[in-house]
């Protein structure tokens, strides 16, 4: 398995990023992931975080080295991510669920399937067109989709969601494919802090004309730009796929001898730790290990 990654976040006009990417493969399978805490709830980056590493513990344990059903494993795993964050709400009596989107994405064979719950992004670019782009759980969004904008009607703020893992209700969970990709595909995802700023057009011809460690940082740049003094935090993972086969090229040739990696870690990092003190810190990584190996016992496939 052959592709190449290149990632960005930049905190915008925020007090904290709570922004949180990553990704993780075995030598025929990949998940790359992104997710957004939420503002207005507490602690959004941990809820980032959390779902972030629940994905990437459950895909370390069920790939071996494939996924038996990636499609199923995207919708369950979410789900599950879900589930940790109201158990760490009770866990330390919060008043409020820390909330967060996410956008994942499975590379297998020469395939690729999609999820997101909430407003995070993945465009799919191929030869410069756009073949396909996740639909945000947003009021706004749904209005248009359902081609109400323009005719009187309520107009909704973009930001305001109907779903995200930490609420209330079980979370709407969007997925997608197999789509077939060819070399040369880019896969962008992205926080609401990229697409708010610079518009889709301009996303799918920057995809098309630059290499993507090109092109991510300038997409950056050029959000925080627009965005000003009270831009959002922007962050950025981009994937080409480069194809199957040509052993010598192989992304995946370097793995150890457990067969995994990963960017996703399995401690909270340093934008979070640098405002916590350190017996705040030990406890909170307690706390998401605790979650994390709890959430194992919710997958029962074989």
């Amino acid at each position: 398995m052959r592709f190449d990654v290149f990632q960005v976040s930049r905190r915008g006009g925020r007090e904290t990023n709570e922004d949180r990417m990553g990704y993780c493969f075995t030598r025929e399978a990949g998940l790359f992931a992104l997710a957004d805490g939420m503002g207005g709830h507490p602690e959004g980056e941990v809820a980032a975080q959390i779902a972030l590493q629940t994905l990437a513990a459950l895909f370390q344990q069920e790939a071996r080295p494939v996924l038996d059903d990636p499609q199923r494993f995207l919708q369950e795993t979410i789900v599950i991510a879900h589930q940790q964050l109201l158990r760490y709400a009770e866990s330390k009596g919060l008043s409020d669920t820390p909330r967060t989107t996410v956008v994942a994405c499975i590379l297998q064979g020469n395939q690729a399937w999609w999820a997101h719950c909430g407003d995070s992004r993945l465009y799919l670019v191929r030869a410069g067109k756009l073949i396909a782009r996740t639909r945000d759980h947003s009021y706004s969004e749904l209005q248009e989709a359902l081609g109400r904008v323009g005719r009187g009607t309520e107009v909704f703020n973009r930001n305001v969601l109907f779903t995200c893992l930490g609420s209330p209700g079980k979370p709407m969970v969007d997925c997608q494919g197999p789509m077939v990709m060819e070399s040369g595909d880019r896969l962008l995802l992205c926080s609401d802090g990229l697409w708010g700023s610079v518009e889709d057009h301009e996303i799918v011809q920057h995809l098309g004309e630059q290499t993507i460690a090109e092109v991510v940082p300038e997409l950056v740049e050029q959000a925080l730009r627009r965005g000003g003094a009270r831009s959002d935090n922007v962050t950025v993972l981009a994937v080409e796929w480069e194809g199957e086969g040509d052993p010598a090229g192989d992304t995946t040739q370097n793995l150890g001898n457990s067969g995994f990696a990963s960017t996703i870690q399995g401690a909270l990092d340093a934008d979070l730790v640098a405002a916590m003190d350190d017996e705040e810190i030990e406890r909170s990584v307690r706390e998401i290990n605790e979650v994390i190996r709890q959430s194992g016992r919710g997958l029962n496939r074989r």
